[in-house]
This record gives structure tokens, C-alpha cells and sequence, in this order.
């Protein structure tokens, strides 16, 4: 797998693991947790390389 590929799946990785932080520490809004939630499905479907 060359470098960038990786360097890509850890960003995504990472941005995944920062979602879910901020969607467990919401708990007064439910339309941003909606949002997170919605941002986070490609990201997930993109580290378990589902097209």
C-alpha cells in the first residue's frame, strides 16, 4: 500500500475517533448529534474500504 494510502486511511481514522468524541460529549443538541452521525458514514465506509 503506498504512503499516501496510508497517510490517508490514519487522517480518516482520526477524524472518525474526533467525531465520536464530540457526539458522545453531546448530549443537549440532538440535530448535531444527527450531523455528526451523518459526517461520520462516509468516513467509517471509507476506512472499511466499502464503496
Amino acid at each position: 500500500m503506498p504512503l499516501i494510502m496510508i497517510i490517508y486511511y490514519v487522517i480518516s481514522a482520526f477524524l472518525v475517533c474526533m467525531l465520536v468524541w464530540n457526539f458522545i460529549r453531546e448530549k443537549k443538541n440532538v440535530n448535531d448529534m444527527f450531523l455528526y452521525l451523518l459526517v461520520l458514514i462516509p468516513l467509517v465506509l471509507r476506512i472499511l474500504r466499502i464503496k
